[in-house]
């Protein structure tokens, strides 16, 4: 057996069933991507929309495509067609062109918040006070395209557990504050956050969907 398919089932038996797996696939070639395929995985995640469309006419067509990377509005087009769940969704003004780009296609485009948990200026993301005004805005309730499914974030990169932890927990407590408001483009599930090194972490602070690259695929 490959290592890619050993990788993967080794931490496929150990995720609770409520978590999904998203195998990190970006700069992987195809090859690699359809070894993880052949072993029962189906959803990717890339960060480049490019490759992630690429690699979607390559590829067999039950495989969910997750863009994780940070989404430039100008580039939505290239991927409404597809892709399964955009995770990196941080402002209005994307989710905007998301809708207008999957009504284009006569699709509803899952998406989830990005919420900037970490101590790192380099990360994207909303503060708590956006993410209640950008939920309780007309222009967001308009939107008949798009569906908010829940949170993404990500932790600061550092060795400190407590700090990762605290972060974790403060997107959990987040995503507790408002997943009581359920409406028509917004229904409040998934909390994606933890990778290969933090992802049992994450499980533990109430993750319900992680994403896992090198310890699937080796190094990049």
């Amino acid at each position: 057996m490959s290592a890619i398919k050993q990788n993967l089932l080794q931490i496929k038996d150990n995720l609770p069933e409520h978590v999904t797996l998203v195998a990190v696939s970006k700069t992987k070639p195809v090859p690699d991507l359809m070894e993880a395929y052949e072993a029962g995985q189906r959803i990717f995640g890339e960060n480049k929309i490019q490759e992630m469309a690429d690699k979607h006419e390559q590829m067999p067509k039950d495989i969910q495509w997750h863009m994780i990377g940070h989404v430039q509005s100008n580039k939505v087009k290239f991927m409404a067609p597809f892709v399964s769940l955009i995770h990196g969704v941080d402002s209005l003004k994307l989710l905007q062109e998301i809708n207008k780009q999957a009504l284009k296609n006569n699709r509803i485009i899952d998406c989830l918040l990005q919420i900037y948990i970490a101590e790192e200026e380099s990360k994207f993301g909303l503060d708590e006070n956006e993410l209640n005004e950008l939920l309780s805005s007309t222009e967001f309730k308009e939107m008949k395209n798009i569906r908010i499914l829940g949170l993404m974030g990500m932790a600061t990169f550092t060795e400190n557990q407590n700090q990762i932890k605290k972060e974790f927990t403060h997107l959990k407590s987040i995503f507790d504050s408002i997943k009581e408001s359920k409406t028509e483009n917004c229904d409040l599930k998934t909390i994606s956050m933890g990778m290969s090194g933090d992802y049992k972490l994450a499980i533990e602070c109430g993750s319900t969907m992680v994403r896992i690259g090198s310890s699937i695929f080796g190094g990049r």
